[in-house]
């Protein structure tokens, strides 16, 4: 039996941290969000999809990370609940790639436009 992951829905999810006003649901998906991003060894899955021109597989991580196939998964399956990676099906193998527009609404999160200094 298959479960569906829940996935965060970046385009929704946060207020940028620079404006006052933010809602417990908005500081709550923050969190899930910042948690997703800390841990270095999701920092470097996420980079190395980033800088990737083409999806890459969970079997082509593990060499470069230095890491087991469960790890991987394990963080690759929280990066995908975060709304920060999309995953593709092809047979047995799933292939991770940064979603279109994780970074820039990471940027945008961190934005102070508009903020009084």
């Amino acid at each position: 039996m298959r479960t569906q992951i829940g996935v965060m829905d970046l385009t929704e999810c946060c207020r940028p941290v620079g404006r006052p006003g933010i809602t417990d649901d908005e500081a709550e998906a923050l969190a899930t969000l910042f948690r997703a991003l800390g841990d270095p060894g999701r920092i470097r899955i996420f980079n190395l999809l980033a800088t990737s021109d083409e999806p890459i597989c969970v079997c082509e991580l593990t060499d470069p990370l230095g890491l087991s196939q469960g790890t991987v998964s394990f963080h690759l399956k929280k990066l995908l609940q975060a709304g920060l990676v999309e995953r593709e099906q092809r047979g047995t193998w799933a292939y991770y790639s940064v979603r279109p527009d994780a970074l820039t609404r990471l940027a945008e999160v961190f934005s102070s436009e508009g903020v009084k200094a």
